[in-house]
């Protein structure tokens, strides 16, 4: 008798994610196991930079001079880290709202913000570079760095570059699905793949939220 109820609260409990999972689309639900992978990673690399900081004996560089820019012949602190996060954040705004023209099936509409989005990454991604060129012509190197602890360079390059590969593939992607979008691919559907590009793209964005905090407020 116990193993016939085991078995049946078995089946009860597997009907249940059936039913909750049978309206989810296939192309969103291999996209959230995606984005639950990357979590695992960039976990990963978050915690191998806490527990390198934390254990180092040199001093790590200060934030505010290091990303600093100078503007008018003063330096300002962080303030090319604050425009390209409120770039990204921008782009939140314009996928948001691509998605929810593309369900109210207005292309045109959807396919401007997507673009936009497109462009917001672009521009991020452009800001890094410089970001980039500006630290290494200082100095700054994996394993080497005139400002403090020389792991800061490895975890800097390691862990934005890697978040900068992804806003690229992200730019790629939007482009790509735009240029679909607009020739009409998805009319037959509800445009539920600008969601999918959506969640691709939010991701990205909370990403970032940590490495800001992790390696410009620390």
């Amino acid at each position: 008798m116990a193993s016939a109820a085991g078995h049946a609260t078995i089946i009860r409990d597997w009907g249940s994610d059936v039913t909750t999972f049978k309206g989810v689309p296939w192309g969103k639900a291999m996209m959230w196991i995606f984005l639950l992978s990357d979590t695992f990673i960039f976990s990963c690399f978050l915690t191998a930079y806490m527990t390198v900081r934390t254990t180092t004996a040199e001093p790590w560089p200060n934030a505010s001079e290091v990303f600093s820019l100078t503007v008018l012949g003063q330096s300002v602190p962080l303030l090319l880290i604050a425009i390209m996060t409120f770039d990204l954040i921008t782009s939140s705004g314009t996928m948001a709202m691509a998605v929810n023209y593309g369900y109210r099936r207005d292309k045109k509409k959807a396919v401007r913000l997507i673009l936009a989005t497109a462009f917001f990454g672009f521009v991020f991604v452009s800001m890094q570079a410089f970001e980039w060129y500006k630290l290494i012509s200082e100095g700054v190197r994996p394993f080497k760095n005139n400002w403090g602890a020389e792991q800061f360079g490895a975890c800097f390059f390691m862990i934005t570059g890697f978040h900068g590969l992804h806003v690229s593939a992200g730019v790629a992607y939007l482009l790509i699905i735009a240029h679909r979008v607009h020739k009409g691919k998805y009319d037959h559907t509800n445009y539920e793949i600008i969601e999918i590009v959506g969640l691709y793209w939010h991701f990205v964005d909370l990403v970032w939220v940590f490495i800001f905090a992790f390696f410009y407020l620390w």
